[in-house]
């Protein structure tokens, strides 16, 4: 099995490198590019779904992106210890009717030896939100980097 670093243990450095690099990927909106960050056997519980393993990580994916179009996300670490990582995101989209949504969530993460993700707590809630509100504009330009993001 090939490691994904940064391995855990964390530094506050290598934890922040983790975080960015999973929102590089989920903004890559690719199911089978983003689901080889979890073992094969990750379980997650996203809302109230529950996903176990890779191939239920790419169906609901899928699905996730075809509903939630031109979505763009933004994560940052909040708290780190061992092979454990929390973080806080908020991430934009529109649905087939053009309403816009932010959701505004927390995650906790769990990861193997190898930097893989074993397991995925996502607690997210959506706000409604006007086009011209809109403040996430695609992947995350270098400038930003290591920039939290506003609550409003």
């Amino acid at each position: 099995m090939a490691d994904r670093p940064p391995l855990p243990p964390f530094t506050r450095e290598s934890a922040a490198q983790k975080v960015q690099a999973a929102e590089d990927a989920w903004n890559t909106r690719d199911p089978q590019e983003v689901a080889l960050a979890y073992t094969e056997d990750s379980v997650w519980r996203n809302r109230d779904t529950f996903v176990t393993g890779r191939a239920e990580i790419v169906a609901f994916l899928t699905a996730k992106w075809e509903r939630e179009l031109d979505y763009a996300l933004r994560k940052d670490l909040w708290a780190f210890d061992g092979n454990r990582i929390a973080v806080r995101f908020q991430y934009e989209c529109h649905d087939a009717a053009g309403q816009w949504w932010r959701s505004y969530g927390n995650e906790l993460w769990e990861f193997d030896e190898h930097g893989l993700m074993t397991r995925r707590e996502a607690s997210i809630d959506d706000v409604a939100i006007g086009e011209h509100e809109r403040r996430i504009f695609g992947p995350r330009p270098e400038s930003e980097r290591g920039v939290s993001f506003p609550l409003r």
